[in-house]
């Protein structure tokens, strides 16, 4: 319990009567929604809208501040350091707080001790996803690789990227074929090469490969989920696929500043829960092949210890680090 106390920002402090009279009001003020990434991404895209939900549910005003660079670490020091007082929030992604601070060689946060999680906003399962001219299966895709050591290359979004981690995890599982990795800077340059079979595979999210594996453009082999996506139950799972076990989710959701008061914590949570259960958030998610997320603020916590443990396994078996 108190680990847990730990990850949810040492919730149980006493509070002075003024402390308490300011919480009880918030939010009383515009809020700062930072979005560690470039403006018209997937993560920008999902977090203005959250942010739009979220203010009509606060009854406050919430901008979306973009703060781009080093993997999400700019926008999540941004947050790191702020008051703790609600009024500056973090649109995480999984790479900010379950891959970052294991596969970064000099860390600049401690996901746990910096900050306090508020709650999940969505889940996204990875999809593995090949050009066109490859087998159209995960056990032909890996026979090939196998019988060509060297000869393949995969693409990532970047060294230690989810992308990269998702890939070498794969590899693993499938008994290591020799195979190349070509690093982008971001995932939409990596894509491009795919689609014009500069690279051969990739994992990716349903979001950006759905249409061009429908257009015949892209082929996605397999789903990274322990069940088929109901926006697509054609696509078999990678269990089904013949590799057990595996699951790569990439997650979103929203965290703040470490020390944040119980009652503003409370709030905000409320506020998450809310946005993604109305009708137009749904849909837009599930069009996205994302699931919902939710919860509380202890639960956001254990989802991000158990996907931190599993990246640091994978980051020290691959060596997969960002210098």
């Amino acid at each position: 319990m108190k680990r847990r106390s730990v990850l949810v920002g040492g919730l149980g402090a006493l509070a002075t009567p003024a402390i308490v009279r300011a919480e009880s009001k918030y939010p009383e003020r515009t809020i700062r929604l930072v979005v560690p990434f470039a403006p018209a991404g997937p993560t920008d895209i999902i977090g203005r809208k959250v942010a739009e939900k979220m203010s009509a549910m606060l009854g406050q005003t919430m901008i979306v501040d973009n703060k781009a660079g080093a993997a999400g670490s700019i926008g999540a020091v941004e947050v790191k350091n702020a008051k703790p007082d609600g009024y500056t929030l973090l649109f995480a992604p999984s790479s900010t707080h379950a891959v970052n601070p294991t596969a970064f060689v000099k860390p600049a946060y401690d996901a746990v001790k910096d900050f306090t999680p508020i709650s999940s906003i969505c889940v996204n399962p990875l999809v593995l996803v090949t050009h066109p001219s490859m087998p159209d299966s995960v056990k032909g895709l890996v026979e090939l690789m196998k019988k060509n050591p060297g000869k393949y290359s995969y693409a990532s979004s970047g060294n230690g990227s989810i992308l990269h981690l998702a890939a070498e995890y794969f590899k693993r599982e499938v008994g290591g074929p020799d195979v190349v990795h070509v690093p982008y800077k971001g995932s939409g340059p990596a894509l491009q090469d795919l689609l014009a079979g500069n690279v051969v595979w990739m994992f990716e999210t349903f979001s950006t490969t759905l249409q061009q594996h429908r257009a015949g453009k892209l082929r996605i082999l397999a789903y990274a989920h322990a069940r088929r996506a109901p926006i697509a139950p054609e696509i078999p799972t990678m269990i089904e696929a013949g590799v057990p076990g595996y699951e790569v989710n990439a997650w979103s959701g929203v965290i703040t500043t470490a020390g944040v008061p119980r009652a503003v914590l409370d709030k905000l949570n409320a506020a998450v829960n809310k946005a993604i259960n109305v009708p137009e958030a749904k849909a837009r998610l599930f069009a996205m092949g994302s699931e919902g997320g939710g919860g509380t603020p202890e639960e956001f916590a254990e989802l991000i210890r158990r996907d931190s443990a599993k990246w640091a396994d994978v980051i020290k078996r691959s060596g997969a680090k960002i210098d």
